[in-house]
This record gives C-alpha cells, sequence and structure tokens, in this order.
C-alpha cells in the first residue's frame, strides 16, 4: 500500500522537527520546507497528499502559498496558526485551506485531523465521474462534476475543495435541510465535534453564489434545523 506524502511548511524548525517525528512514527512519508517558496518547489517535483501549513511565515506566508497551490493542486491543507481569531480561520479557509488547528495544539488532535482529511481525500479522489450525473443545475447555478467548475449565471466562480464538496451535497438533494452535524459527517467523514467550521464555509460560499447574502435566493438557513439549496 503507498504511504501518504506529508508535506510541512514551517519556519519553526523546532515544532516542524516535532510534527515530523509524530507523521514518521504513523508510517507517513515526510517533506519540510521553511517557507511558501520552498513549499512550491517540493510539489512541483515530487507527489504530495497532504500539506501542514503555518500562516506566519518569511518570503511567502501559508494564506499566500495555499492561493497558489489552489491554482494547480487540490488535495487536502491544514492551516496552523497561533491566531485564534475568526477574521484568521475565515481568510485561511477562503483561500483553499480544508482545515485549521491553532497553536499550541496537541499532537494527537493534529494527527487524527490529518487522517480525517487523508481519509475524506482518497475516498472522493475514488469516486468515479462516469457513474454520476455529470451536471448539477439549480436556478443560475451549475456544477459540472467532471470539470469540477461552479459558475453562477454563467459566470465562472473558484471554489475550495471542501466549499464543492459542500455544495455537491447540497445541489443533490435541492430542498433538503442539513443539520450541520451531518454535512460535517458526510464531508469529514467523522464524527461532527464541533460545526463551527461549517458555519464559516457556508457564509464563504453565500458571498460567492448570492447577489444579496443576507438575502439569500439559493443557500437557505432554517434556524434550529440546517441548511438546504433552495429549489428554484
Amino acid at each position: 500500500m503507498k504511504k501518504s506524502h506529508i508535506l510541512i511548511v514551517e519556519d519553526e524548525r523546532e515544532i516542524a522537527v516535532a510534527i515530523e517525528a509524530y507523521l514518521l512514527n504513523q508510517g507517513y512519508l515526510v517533506s519540510i520546507a521553511a517557507n511558501g517558496v520552498e513549499a512550491l518547489e517540493v510539489v512541483s517535483s515530487q507527489p504530495i497528499d497532504l500539506a501542514i501549513v503555518d500562516v506566519m511565515m518569511p518570503k511567502m506566508d501559508g494564506i499566500t502559498f495555499t492561493m497558489k497551490l489552489r491554482e494547480t493542486h487540490h488535495f487536502p491543507v491544514i492551516m496552523l496558526s497561533a491566531k485564534s481569531e475568526e477574521v484568521d480561520q475565515i481568510m485561511g479557509l477562503n483561500m483553499g485551506a480544508d482545515d485549521y488547528v491553532t497553536k499550541p495544539f496537541r499532537p494527537l488532535e493534529l494527527l487524527a485531523r490529518v487522517n480525517s482529511q487523508l481519509r475524506r481525500y482518497q475516498r472522493f479522489s475514488a469516486i468515479n465521474p462516469e457513474n454520476q450525473q455529470n451536471v448539477l443545475t439549480i436556478g443560475g447555478l451549475e456544477l459540472n462534476m467532471e470539470t469540477k467548475e461552479f459558475t453562477v449565471d454563467g459566470s465562472l466562480v473558484k471554489l475550495t475543495p471542501i466549499e464543492y464538496k459542500i455544495l455537491n451535497l447540497l445541489m443533490r438533494h435541492p430542498g433538503r435541510v442539513f443539520p450541520a452535524e451531518e454535512i460535517y459527517e458526510r464531508i469529514w467523514n467523522e464524527t461532527a465535534v464541533s460545526t463551527d467550521t461549517i458555519m464559516v464555509h457556508i457564509r464563504n460560499i453565500r458571498e460567492k453564489i448570492e447577489i444579496n447574502p443576507k438575502k439569500p435566493k439559493y443557500l437557505k438557513v432554517v434556524w434550529g434545523v440546517g441548511y438546504k439549496i433552495e429549489k428554484q
């Protein structure tokens, strides 16, 4: 069985080496880069299955790196941040990160996130789009399952991998209300402990697909129940 290759992008050497030790102990292959510039060189020279990326780094920070990475690659990115403010979490997720862990973190928590993201990514990558409806259309929304392109009223909208998966789920069941816990469990394939991440992703999706996010046409909240894509 092929070992997953994980890239650690962290300018604090002690932290990078500590994470490396835990990952190696779990049987992963590991590469380390000290900043976003070095990380892009690693990604261009060898296959990577997941990246653990610090936000604050010299030369190129983690958010800029993730934004550039998403132009060509879709493997999971877990952001590390010493800041716990919501604005940093939103920015990281909006630029294409799949999850975030706030420093200081427990190694076992980070390993759990790594395992979860890899399971989700490998399961999603194994899906054959030929066995599914290729295009989902609801009103002015169109999601192409084969090309992974999403358009709103004919205009191409760039989605992060997690945003794509959430819209994929909701658009395949228009009108059905999904509790945040169920969305989390379907996307991450694990029991939901906190749904804060889902709320951030939903907010970001609304900003991208709605003319007026405060009065959404498509992505509706059913208070106390969950989220749905409205039938058109």
